[in-house]
C-alpha cells in the first residue's frame, strides 16, 4: 500500500490560511449573528435618521456658527451610521452594503427609535430632541466601548468623543433658551413636552437587547438610566425648568412601527439612489 506523500512547509502555510473556513470548524452561532445584526442596525439607524434631520437645518439655522455646528453634528452622526451599518451588513451575510441598508430599505425595515425621526420644529424643539437623545447616546457609547464585538467597541470609543460634544452643545442651548426670554422659555417647554414621551423607548428592553446584554454586546440599560435621569434633571434645573409630566410612552420604532414623519424623511433621503440605482460616483 503506497504511503501518503510528506507534508511540505508550503502545504502547511496554505492550510493555515484556510483554517477559519474549514469544514470541521466549530459551528457558526447563527443566533449571535442575528443579534449582532439587529443591534448594529438599531445603532446605525438612530445615527442615520438624526443626522438626516440635522442636515435639514443647513442654511436655515439662527446664525452662521449654529448652522456650522449642526452640519458638523450631522456629519458625525452619518459617519457613525456608516460604520454601524457596515457591521450590520457583514453580520447579515447576504451581500448587502451599508449603502444598501441606508437607501434601499422601506420604512418598516428601519429600527431607529421614534425620538430621532421627530420633525425639527423650531430651534428649541430641535435642541430639546438633541439633548434628550445625546445624553442617552453618550452613556450608551461609554458602555459600548467594552462591547464583546471589537468593531462596535472601536466605533463607540471614537464616537463617544463626538457625542460628548453633541450633548454639551445641546445642554447649553436648553439652558440658554430655558433661562432666556419669555418666548424662548415657552418654546423650550413646548419642545420638551413634545419629545418627553419618547424617552421610555430608549430604555426599552426587548428580546434583542436582553440577548445582546447576555452576550456582552451592550451594557445594562437600567444602569444607564440612573446617570441619564441625573444629567437631565441637572440641566433642567440650571435652565430653571421643571421636567414635563410623565406621559403614555410611545413605543414601536425598534420593531419597525414608525410615525408618518419617517416616511417623508426617507422619501427625500433615498430619492437619488432609488431613482438611479446603478449610478456610481
Amino acid at each position: 500500500m503506497p504511503s501518503l506523500p510528506p507534508i511540505r512547509p508550503e502545504d502547511e502555510a496554505v492550510a493555515e490560511k484556510i483554517r477559519p473556513g474549514g469544514a470541521f470548524d466549530a459551528p457558526v452561532d447563527e443566533a449571535h449573528g442575528r443579534i449582532l445584526f439587529e443591534l448594529a442596525l438599531r445603532l446605525g439607524d438612530d445615527s442615520l435618521i438624526l443626522g438626516q434631520r440635522l442636515a435639514e437645518w443647513c442654511g436655515h439655522a439662527p446664525g452662521v456658527e449654529v448652522d456650522l455646528s449642526l452640519a458638523n453634528m450631522a456629519l458625525d452622526l452619518i459617519g457613525q451610521a456608516t460604520h454601524f451599518l457596515t457591521i450590520a451588513a457583514e453580520a447579515e451575510g447576504k451581500g448587502r452594503s451599508a449603502d444598501d441598508l441606508a437607501f434601499r430599505r422601506d420604512v418598516l425595515d428601519f429600527k431607529n427609535c421614534l425620538l430621532v425621526e421627530q420633525p425639527n420644529g423650531d430651534f428649541a424643539q430641535t435642541m430639546a430632541r438633541q439633548f434628550l437623545f445625546s445624553a442617552w447616546q453618550k452613556r450608551l457609547f461609554d458602555g459600548l466601548t467594552a462591547c464583546a464585538d471589537d468593531r462596535i467597541a472601536a466605533v463607540a470609543a471614537k464616537a463617544v468623543k463626538e457625542v460628548a460634544y453633541h450633548e454639551e452643545l445641546a445642554a447649553e442651548w436648553v439652558i440658554r433658551l430655558g433661562d432666556g426670554t419669555e418666548e424662548s422659555r415657552a418654546r423650550m417647554i413646548d419642545g420638551l413636552d413634545w419629545m418627553w414621551r419618547f424617552i421610555p423607548e430608549l430604555f426599552e428592553t426587548d428580546e434583542v437587547m436582553t440577548d445582546a446584554a447576555a452576550r456582552g454586546l451592550v451594557p445594562d440599560l437600567a444602569s444607564i438610566r440612573i446617570g441619564y435621569d441625573a444629567r437631565v434633571r441637572a440641566v433642567l434645573a440650571e435652565a430653571g425648568l421643571e421636567a414635563p409630566a410623565d406621559q403614555r410612552p410611545i413605543l414601536g420604532g425598534r420593531r419597525g412601527h414608525h410615525s408618518e414623519h419617517l416616511g417623508h424623511l426617507l422619501a427625500v433621503m433615498q430619492y437619488l439612489p432609488r431613482t438611479y440605482p446603478d449610478a456610481v460616483w
